[in-house]
């Protein structure tokens, strides 16, 4: 299989369900920003320490749930593709809580705002909270108004939950990151 097929030459691509779209329709948009995030957090994770394997499986875990999210915007709603796709559920944000509350712990308490930086994987933490907060902004935009209605919006409620505290999550893990080389928070 190649990877260039030359069907995309037009400003056109096909989502996982067959249609054909703009690419600069909003929907592509959304899993575009998804994917940007999934690249970061895979900058993030060449940067940390491979021996917290701890760690390595959350951000793993969080990949794999952005494929997922990624997959429903790439479908259309109602279409047959929908029954090929994991039904994104409300446990991989419980998951993320609980990261939070555990790091947080270990953690010195915020009493003003930080600039983003420190050691590299701090940095790339931060990248990716950023990048995070512009993707669930754009899932926002595709689903608006459309949850409850349909299936394959409804799917992308627990998403949109997902993202919320992945940012959060990306926020805390970046204190974290510079924590364990013992590199404290620069203050605003």
């Amino acid at each position: 299989m190649k990877v260039y097929t030359g069907t995309g030459d037009k400003g056109t691509t096909s989502l996982f369900s067959g249609e054909r779209i703009e690419k600069d329709d909003k929907r592509i948009d959304a899993y575009g920003n998804i994917d940007e995030l999934n690249s970061i957090i895979g900058g993030l994770i060449a940067s940390l320490s491979q021996s917290n394997i701890a760690l390595l499986d959350e951000l793993h875990m969080i990949q794999s749930e952005l494929l997922h999210i990624g997959a429903w915007l790439a479908t259309t709603p109602g279409s047959p593709a929908t029954k090929h796709l994991k039904i994104v559920t409300s446990e991989p944000g419980k998951v993320l809580e609980q990261a939070i509350d555990k790091m947080d712990e270990e953690l010195p308490p915020l009493k003003g705002f930080i600039l983003p930086g420190g050691h590299q994987s701090a940095a790339w933490a931060h990248i990716a909270r950023t990048v995070c907060r512009r993707a669930e902004r754009s899932v926002i935009s595709v689903t608006q108004g459309q949850v409850g209605k349909d299936q394959s919006f409804e799917s992308l409620k627990d998403g949109l939950i997902f993202l919320n505290r992945l940012s959060d999550y990306l926020f805390v893990l970046a204190r974290y990151c510079n924590k364990i080389p013992k590199i404290e928070d620069t203050i605003w």
